[in-house]
């Protein structure tokens, strides 16, 4: 008989008999009884799938509360996370404990994408050209070696070969240069014994970006990244919707085209000769040519921005990107001819060019409505960067794609992160995600004592407003204030680089303190130091607002410079702000507060890691008190006694926390 959740999770149930450390959370039991309820129920045809929501903040376990219950349930499950953290905290600490004690027949696998596995054909191609500036005999004898005992040829067994090896560049897989059942490595080949493994498993680990690769290859119609599944339980689940934008999009690039350019003149050279040659060698420097015009036709400004074909601006790009369009269409009628005589790549080259040149005029048909002021479903953009643009077409919503690819193909989602959640509702999640007023949902505290073990500080309401004179040296004053109060040990995130860069340089000239900044080495680099050296601080930016665990003492303080609220004038975010007006809506309340609101709460997050942590949030913008919208946030934020003097930080950091209080 198979045991209960109760049996599982409760005092004296098998988890606080066999997990160190462990004790009975009500929560964690009630959401892995949700859990179990909704796996209860198949599919109904022409139904969609059964959806949970369930927001289970830091501390509650909410890992092991979803993957029990879908383990025991016998579904065929998918498990998608952002962060490879927690993929690997999944499958090194949570599926061999279950294995053990409660599944002993479980087959687990973690499926990455392709260029995360070695490409036989790719490796003895680069082998046989001799191209010694890539990897040295040591190294070819190494991976040989490799080779001979890997099951997957996966690339994170390397651990010799640094991140950024251009080596892997020209070894790994990619989809454009699979062969497919031509290879003559086929065999042997890594990526075919992975997905014959997976097939046969009963539990998949995959990030967002290949869930949601493979949602997209389904819509196509031409095959699958992963085997049929019925469940998916996505955790980090906040960050779907930014994930669902980028894949249910289209983009072409300038170093795209160049990379396919450069790929076929070193197959010609080796493959072709004559007439055929020149002809393919002709096509392919027309082809460069013409992506350096097009591309040169564009504002020289670095960033991201709105396309308006119709301007005076892009009235020049416009007529070189219809170009570009014939070029690439003329380029796959030429390697037609080629493929028809050759065996090797060609099939794939011309594949690459017809895919190109549509996504390309799938982007300028899409401005092009734009422009006609019809609604659209997506809105194009451009970005800007050293030395590649690159041309998006984002949709502005992503509920009808998750309808057609997710909730019509499977029976059951779970949707869990700390924070789903933004004044206290799920209104947002559900909107942005296509789900209805009605799915299911939980909202479980985080078990902590925020209120005995932490302060919330938040300056008084004369501090400078962030659209004040004398705003930002003032925050970098306090900060400077609160760093000396919690002896170092402090986190500062920040809402820009020039804010966190403007900060080191007041910092390092006054306090005693190590400083490590964002950018200065890589980020488990520099979170190893943090660690190591207690009296420390980091300055961060972006996705160090989440996923930072440092319990203990080396994390006493965090503090944020200001609401993080999202630039409003990235163009995928004024095509969202606009459709919400049209549809007579009010987009800062709707929209820009519950997504500011989201991030906060992660950056707030970071302190308290375990039940004896304790220290000091701060959020340095007199907005949470000074504007009628602060409530919200305030309301969204850990239940921390709140203050604004710094007499009472002093008390807590002194270890006097009644006081504080």
């Amino acid at each position: 008989m198979m045991a209960s959740m109760h049996d599982i999770f409760a005092d004296g149930g098998i988890l606080s008999t066999h997990l160190k450390g462990y004790s009975c959370r009500p929560g964690q039991l009630q959401m892995a009884e949700s859990v179990e309820n909704m796996l209860e129920a198949d599919r109904e045809e022409g139904k969609e799938a059964s959806c949970l929501v369930v927001e289970a903040e830091t501390g509650l376990g909410k890992t092991l509360a979803y993957l029990i219950p879908a383990i025991l349930s016998g579904r065929k499950v998918v498990v998608s996370t952002n962060t490879r953290n927690l993929q690997d905290q999944i499958l090194h600490r949570e599926i061999p404990f279950i294995i053990r004690y409660l599944a002993p027949g479980l087959k687990a696998l973690c499926v990455k994408g392709k260029q995360n596995y070695l490409c036989l054909y790719r490796w003895h191609q680069l082998v046989s050209a001799a191209q010694e500036e890539l990897f040295s005999e040591s190294r070819q004898q190494k991976i040989n070696e490799w080779i001979e005992n890997t099951r997957y040829g996966d690339r994170t067994e390397l651990d010799w070969l640094p991140g950024n090896a251009p080596l892997w560049q020209k070894i790994c897989c990619q989809s454009h240069f699979c062969l497919g059942n031509a290879c003559p490595d086929g065999s042997a080949c890594f990526l075919t014994r992975l997905r014959r493994d997976a097939a046969d498993s009963d539990l998949l680990v995959v990030n967002h970006h290949l869930l949601f690769s493979d949602l997209v290859v389904r819509k196509t119609g031409f095959g699958e990244v992963l085997p049929r599944y019925e469940t998916v339980l996505f955790d980090e689940a906040h960050h779907l919707e930014q994930v669902a934008t980028q894949f249910f999009g289209f983009t072409f690039s300038k170093f795209q085209t160049l990379d396919l350019a450069g790929d076929i003149e070193r197959s010609a050279q080796i493959d072709l000769a004559g007439e055929v040659l020149t002809d393919i060698q002709g096509a392919v420097n027309e082809l460069v040519g013409a992506i350096e015009r097009f591309t040169f036709f564009f504002p020289p400004e670095k960033g991201r921005f709105a396309i308006a074909w119709g301007s005076p601006i892009f009235s020049k790009a416009f007529e070189l990107g219809n170009h570009l369009v014939a070029l690439f269409s003329r380029l796959s009628e030429r390697i037609k001819a080629v493929k028809e005589k050759q065996d090797g790549p060609w099939e794939q080259y011309g594949q690459r060019a017809e895919e190109l040149g549509g996504r390309l005029k799938q982007i300028m048909a899409i401005s092009s409505c734009e422009e006609e002021g019809e609604m659209s479903s997506y809105i194009s953009w451009y970005e800007r960067g050293e030395r590649n643009i690159t041309l998006s077409a984002s949709p502005v919503e992503v509920a009808a794609d998750l309808h057609k690819t997710l909730y019509a193909h499977v029976a059951h989602c779970l949707f869990t992160s700390a924070t789903l959640t933004a004044s206290g509702t799920f209104h947002y999640l559900y909107a942005s995600l296509g789900l209805p007023a009605e799915t299911p949902s939980l909202r479980l505290p985080s078990p902590f004592d925020y209120k005995r073990r932490t302060l919330l500080y938040i300056p008084p309401r004369r501090f400078p407003a962030p659209t004040e004179s004398g705003y930002q040296q003032a925050v970098y004053a306090r900060m400077e204030e609160l760093i000396g109060l919690a002896h170092g040990r402090a986190l500062l995130l920040f809402t820009s680089f020039q804010a966190m860069e403007g900060a080191l340089s007041y910092l390092e000239r006054r306090l005693d303190f190590p400083l490590f900044m964002q950018g200065q080495a890589p980020r488990h680099t520099l979170l190893r130091q943090f660690c190591q050296q207690i009296d420390s601080v980091l300055l961060a930016v972006a996705s160090f607002w989440e996923g930072v665990d440092v319990p203990g003492e080396a994390l006493s303080l965090v503090v944020m410079d200001k609401l993080p609220f999202e630039v409003p004038s990235d163009p995928v975010i004024m095509a969202r702000i606009k459709r919400i007006q049209e549809m007579g809506g009010n987009p800062f309340f709707e929209f820009q507060i519950p997504r500011a609101i989201f991030t906060l709460r992660q950056g707030a997050g970071r302190l308290m890691r375990s039940a004896t942590d304790r220290g000091v949030i701060a959020v340095l913008d007199a907005r949470l008190t000074g504007k009628s919208y602060g409530r919200q946030f305030l309301k969204s934020l850990p239940p921390s006694p709140v203050v604004d003097d710094l007499d009472k930080v002093a008390l807590f950091f002194s270890g006097e926390k009644d006081d504080a209080r």
